[in-house]
């Protein structure tokens, strides 16, 4: 019922209209009610339940700077808990239809940048400070100064070079790409397979989840991601019990013992802010901090303006009302997955899947919350997933942030090359900020040598500067240690 609906005299008006729940949650000011929202937010729970089962994978697949993993069953139910508690906040609080849970976008640099050279407990320590740092960067008005000093397209690259890390992720996770054993005598660094060719059950495995997730994803198909996930989860147990090929990775597909169990809390609370503060070096923990801060940052921005225009929550000024309230929400959530070390949550675009369905307000965000939280007692199922039935996923997902590509000008050289280097350095050299930097820095350089020294402003040079440090890192360790 559209806002301008007026119930005749004879017609009762529904009994949640002028109710606390409907002046709260704005249902009949939005043209909404509660069976369209419980709809909508049942959609967006099956568009994206699949991150509990593929955020623990890609956690788990990384060791820290003591070769330490973290727990299978713990990451998974962390994940489904951050993902329900700060859906239902959102709900709640920012009273629109966006879920939250894991980015995609902030795990792999915890996963394969940050934690490879410190603790778990450290990594999620920065994890708590990124979300707590967002908050600070809201409160201050700083966020938008942020936004507006990087130019557009690089915003974008950001996300093609992140989309591009995850899919590489995935193919190495599925074995369909892996490292030659004679890399150092060729120039060849990378190969097909192994021997240059596939081989192996559970490549064919990787594959029909690939071809099932596409071809179910261009047909838009509702929960398509996870029901390939599940369906190339169905093939490789049954090739499992018929064949036992091995090479499956961490897991090995095999039907548990039991579908329930009670949630595995141990990882609650393990971080470690001051070990973070205090034992990595200040320049190292600044370049991690604000990387962690870009992967998430424009994600979020990007999905919450998609969605909420879509839901028709922008405004005719292009403004979104609740944008504070959704903003808070979403650095609470950051700070919260490091709480859970199930890294940095965010708003997801697949909440899209919802709005679509008709959601239009908070009632939503309660529904798929409440769903994810019924996870917490189906953690088994998560230990059956083998990688080659997962990585399909991040293979569709960096695939999907890819298109970003088609928002870039490449037609201007000043911002074409800078976006070269964001988007190809994370692949290269599995560090988002290697990309980052190099992207900003040649920025600089490139308006130095064209006499526009002034353009990048104080905020891009001062960042320039520090990602110049970073990359020089150890030769300035040695110059202060002899200051």
């Amino acid at each position: 019922m559209s806002t301008t609906e007026i119930p005749s005299v004879d017609q009762k008006p529904p009994p949640w209209r002028g109710s606390v729940l409907d002046r709260w949650f704005l249902i009949t000011a939005r043209g909404s009610k509660p069976s369209r929202e419980i709809r909508g937010g049942i959609t967006t729970f099956v568009a994206m339940a699949y991150i509990v089962i593929l955020n623990p994978l890609i956690l788990t697949s990384a060791t820290d700077v003591n070769g330490n993993q973290l727990s299978l069953t713990g990451v998974t139910t962390m994940t489904a808990l951050s993902a329900g508690l700060m859906t239902v906040l959102m709900g709640i609080v920012g009273r629109a239809p966006f879920a939250m849970a894991t980015a995609l976008s902030v795990n792999a640099v915890v996963a394969f940048q940050v934690a490879p050279q410190v603790t778990w407990e450290q990594a999620m320590g920065m994890v708590v400070l990124q979300g707590l740092l967002i908050l600070l960067l809201a409160a201050t008005g700083v966020r938008t100064l942020i936004v507006n000093a990087i130019p557009r397209g690089m915003k974008h690259a950001i996300g093609v070079g992140i989309g591009l890390f995850i899919a590489l992720i995935g193919f190495v996770n599925a074995g369909f790409v892996t490292r030659r054993p004679d890399a150092m005598d060729t120039a060849v660094p990378v190969q097909l397979g192994e021997g240059g060719t596939l081989t192996g059950l559970p490549i064919i495995v990787f594959c029909f989840g690939l071809v099932l997730m596409f071809a179910l994803y261009s047909r838009k198909v509702p929960g398509a991601i996870l029901l390939s996930i599940l369906g190339a989860t169905v093939l490789a147990v049954i090739v499992e019990s018929v064949w036992h090929p091995g090479g499956w990775g961490l897991v090995t597909p095999s039907l548990p013992d039991s579908l329930v169990a009670s949630p595995d809390f141990s990882l609650f609370g393990q971080i470690d802010v001051v070990g973070a503060i205090t034992e990595i070096p200040a320049l190292t923990l600044t370049v991690f901090v604000f990387t962690l801060v870009l992967a998430g940052f424009f994600d979020a921005i990007g999905a919450v303006l998609a969605v909420g225009d879509e839901a028709g929550l922008i405004d005719s000024n292009g403004r979104m009302p609740t944008l504070g309230r959704v903003m808070v929400t979403d650095g609470i959530g950051a700070a919260f997955g490091g709480l859970t070390s199930s890294s940095s949550n965010t708003v997801f675009v697949e909440s899209a899947a919802g709005v679509k369905e008709g959601a239009r307000t908070g009632i939503a965000s309660l529904v798929t919350g409440s769903l994810f939280l019924t996870l917490l007692f189906l953690v088994p199922i998560a230990a059956v997933i083998p990688q080659s039935a997962a990585a399909p996923a991040l293979v569709l997902v960096g695939g999907l942030m890819c298109m970003q590509c088609r928002n870039i000008d490449w037609t201007d050289m000043e911002i074409a090359l800078p976006a070269f280097l964001i988007i190809a350095l994370p692949a290269f050299t599995y560090s988002v900020t290697a990309g980052v930097g190099a992207g900003i820095v040649a920025y600089v350089v490139i308006k130095v040598a064209l006499g526009k020294w002034r353009e990048p402003g104080v905020l891009l040079w001062g960042l320039s500067l520090v990602f110049l440090a970073y990359f020089g890192i150890e030769g300035v360790e040695l110059l202060l240690s002899h200051v």
